[in-house]
């Protein structure tokens, strides 16, 4: 972001009606009559503030039937969103507390107004609603599956294998920590068909065990060679049997992704596919699964290949 850019940014909200408006779309999607029953301004006010807001790509707006609602555009200017978070993080203030504690009862009064359902329409996934969560969706289509045998490469804590055991065969973890398999071994003592392993993915020492699924969620970020890694993953596989791999596509945020220890950043669906397909592979499909919304919008792809029978 160039000093221009920075200052102009900075102008916009140097009104503290505009900051206020900004905390408040950072947590919810809300018309100009909610807003305006939170902050206790008049419509048109509230109005003319969001327009300049919108007009500097701060925020951005969705139809649904005759209501406009308008919320915090996270998938703007990387800087320029790195600025509002360093703003925002900075500033504690009793009013910004106040318009919190009344966003509650206006967001209940929509519900009485409209029922939840339409208010949320098109957007659903991103809104709380009691029970309707991520893994509540993940546990019950889980159900429906049935994995065989399955080696989870860096399993971590072993949520994964949690998930998949009443569904499973067996399950083997493999994990290069001694504390991260401590703590999965600890989390998976109560399955008798989950095994927890320390091992490196670039050389896994298990003999001639076959499976039917491998799983490398998130492996290939920690991999120093990628291409043996999933060599190795395909040398575990018995005929027939597949590979499933998810990781962050290619991207240039180095500074981002330190802190968490990866190898590399990322991988383009073309790697992946060339990686499989070296590996002796035939690959059902490569494509990317997600974008995230706030800065730097990392991407997550997907790999599933199959072994020759």
């Amino acid at each position: 972001m160039d000093l221009a850019t920075a200052s102009s940014v900075l102008r916009l909200l140097a009104d503290p009606t505009r900051v206020r408006l900004l905390a408040l779309l950072e947590h919810e999607e809300l018309t100009v009559a909610e807003l305006a029953a939170v902050l206790h301004l008049a419509q048109p006010r509230v109005s003319t503030h969001l327009a300049k807001l919108k007009e500097a790509g701060l925020v951005r707006d969705r139809r649904a039937g005759v209501s406009a609602y308008y919320r915090a555009n996270n998938e703007g200017d990387e800087a320029q969103h790195s600025l509002l978070v360093s703003l925002r993080e900075s500033i504690d203030d009793a009013l910004l507390r106040e318009d919190s504690a009344r966003l509650p009862g206006v967001l209940a009064n929509r519900a009485r107004e409209e029922g939840w359902a339409d208010t949320v329409a098109g957007d659903m996934e991103r809104h709380y609603s009691p029970g309707r969560t991520w893994e509540t969706l993940a546990r019950s289509l889980l159900q429906l599956l049935g994995t065989g045998d399955v080696l989870d490469i860096a399993s971590g804590d072993g949520i994964t294998a949690e998930l998949l055991a009443p569904h499973a065969h067996s399950i083997v973890c493999i994990d290069s920590s001694e504390r991260v398999v401590e703590a999965a071994a600890k989390r998976l003592k109560s399955f008798a068909n989950v095994e927890v392993r320390q091992g490196d993915m670039h050389a896994l020492e298990l003999g001639e065990q076959r499976f039917d699924l491998v799983l490398m969620l998130h492996a290939l970020t920690y991999a120093e060679h990628p291409v043996q890694a999933v060599a190795e993953a395909a040398r575990l596989l018995r005929p027939g049997g597949r590979l499933l791999a998810v990781t962050l596509g290619q991207h240039d945020h180095r500074a981002a992704v330190e802190p968490f220890d990866h190898r590399n950043l990322g991988f383009s669906g073309e790697q992946l596919d060339g990686y499989a397909r070296a590996a002796g592979l035939d690959v059902i499909s490569c494509n990317r699964l997600s974008r995230e919304r706030k800065a730097p919008h990392f991407e997550v792809i997907s790999l599933l290949a199959r072994k020759p029978a």
